[in-house]
């Protein structure tokens, strides 16, 4: 299908609308609606007042979608806080195709390596549009290939918070894999088989959906206890399964740091970059990922704060076993966790008054009344691919395929006082430094540094920075030096071919749309 396009603020042609999803507003500046004349209307909470009962447990899967009303065309939902153990989205969706579902929009917090059976139920039609943060495996290869009826939008965090709040994202029926659930609905993921931690993208699908539904492999006795993430009274039924999870793929045991001495090297000048920039003090919020690279970035930050008696105020995000540690050291007041990254969280979560399970609104929906990513000020962020304007790209690979998430990139990077990019200058060969990315998903103007293995650029809007950084004894380049260097050892690559086929939207967190993947020719 051909599309009217615009050119936003980036340069980018994205389309004007998409039949289905309506009008579209191109991107035009990370801080465009943020300046106080935008104005958003919360969605209502709609929910029909279900009759009195004491036990909502249905006596199977298919009976509960039959109660929920589930219609052809509508949108159902899933959190992806069981990670690569997930069974609960397969599960559904056989489920829906054998009733004879079809035509419906998907619209998961996100999707990963599990999720192959999306797949195939867009080849067979019980899915023709798809709603996520990101998309892998067979799924990025079906989209890319433009098997969708209509193109995939891709949402930050904090962007599908914001659509699910003002209705722009109706979700008709949630289904939640619940790790422990009482006969009432209550449920937590800190415990069970399959305990994954907390709970922070299903609570506000539980809030605004039509119809929620619990599915969960571990039902216990009235009331749940000891910690319940999302409580009864936002959930319609319970539906109880074999097995919601592999535990093996779900979290296990710690996260551990990188042995590879490129990562530790660019870790290293990651957490110099840090230290000269002055943010590094007392009552400092601090972000970084669950990744090896970031793990190392993180404990040279930890033995930092130890040597030098510096105590931060909180840390947010994706929780590790890591940051559950500096919590319990004293270095950070309190962790927001919205999404725990290995099995040894949970017990903190369940017993440390200081480790606060959040919702996604509360960490990064940008027009709520003060999400915990605008008082930032570190955020050290992964990459498949930056350029010169210091556009990232977490969504592509080098071939042109679907194979990343945008998660709480673009939302940190807007909120946090040093946006910091860690990225080997090459993968394969290949170099990680481009002209033009292929898809941006974090804008430019809202990344400060980049480091690599091989120097570091700091964006020409942040002198004071560069300064600091100089001052320090850091290897800073221009970022058209560096990328010059790094292409004498590798060439520069060729660049892939699309077609002008539109087969997905990337929207930026505020809602407007900040490019358009396209379909690869051949």
């Amino acid at each position: 299908m051909n599309y009217t396009c615009i050119r936003n603020s980036l340069g980018r042609l994205v389309p004007q609308q998409v039949p289905g999803t309506g009008t579209l507003v191109p991107f035009s500046g990370a801080y465009a609606r943020l300046d106080g004349s935008y104005e958003w209307m919360p969605s209502p909470f709609l929910h029909r007042v279900p009759s009195i009962s004491t036990n909502k447990i249905a006596p199977d899967l298919r009976t509960a979608i039959e109660r929920s009303g589930l219609q052809n065309g509508m949108t159902i939902s899933f959190h992806h806080h069981l990670r690569n153990g997930d069974k609960v989205v397969g599960l559904v969706l056989a489920e829906l195709e054998a009733m004879g579902f079809r035509n419906l929009t998907l619209a998961p917090s996100s999707l990963g390596d599990s999720h192959d059976c999306v797949a195939d139920a867009i080849k067979k039609g019980v899915v023709t549009r798809l709603n996520t943060s990101g998309v892998r495996g067979e799924v990025g290869k079906a989209i890319s290939s433009g098997l969708l009826e209509s193109p995939a939008i891709i949402r930050s965090h904090g962007g599908r918070a914001r659509a699910i709040e003002e209705g722009s994202l109706k979700i008709d029926v949630a289904f939640l894999g619940a790790p422990a659930c009482d006969r009432l609905g209550n449920m937590t993921g800190v415990t069970g088989k399959t305990a994954c931690g907390a709970l922070g993208y299903a609570m506000v699908d539980a809030r605004y959906a039509r119809h929620s539904i619990a599915i969960t492999d571990n039902l216990v006795d009235y009331p749940l206890s000891p910690k319940i993430s999302v409580p009864q009274y936002l959930i319609d039924q319970v539906a109880v399964v074999d097995s919601i999870g592999d535990p093996s793929k779900i979290a296990t045991g710690a996260t551990r740091i990188t042995r590879d001495p490129l990562q530790l090297y660019i870790a290293e000048l990651a957490f110099r970059v840090i230290k000269a920039s002055g943010y590094l003090k007392n009552d400092c919020s601090f972000q970084t990922g669950g990744g090896g690279p970031s793990l190392a970035v993180a404990r040279y930050v930890r033995d930092y704060m130890k040597e030098n008696s510096v105590h931060g105020s909180y840390c947010i995000g994706g929780i590790t076993g890591y940051m559950a540690d500096m919590l319990k050291e004293g270095l950070f007041r309190t962790l927001f966790d919205v999404q725990s990254f290995d099995a040894s969280v949970t017990d903190s979560i369940a017993n440390n008054p200081n480790h606060v399970e959040a919702d996604v609104s509360w960490y990064a929906n940008p027009f709520n009344k003060g999400c915990l990513v605008n008082d930032l000020d570190v955020v050290v962020l992964a990459a498949l691919d930056v350029d010169v304007d210091f556009n990232v790209d977490v969504l592509t690979g080098h071939d042109g395929i679907l194979r990343g998430a945008s998660g709480g990139h673009s939302d940190t990077a807007a909120g946090a006082k040093l946006a910091l990019i860690t990225i080997p200058s090459m993968r394969n060969g290949v170099p990680s430094i481009r002209e033009r990315v292929q898809t941006v998903v974090t804008p430019g103007e809202t990344v400060d540094v980049i480091v690599t293995e091989r120097g570091i650029a700091v964006n020409p809007r942040r002198e004071d920075l560069c300064a600091r950084l100089k001052d320090a004894g850091l290897p800073v380049k221009d970022i058209r030096q560096l990328k010059a260097e790094i292409e004498h050892i590798t060439g520069i690559p060729d660049e892939v071919a699309f077609s002008d086929e539109i087969v997905g939207i990337v929207e930026y967190r505020d809602g407007t749309i900040i490019d358009a993947i396209r379909k690869i020719k051949g």
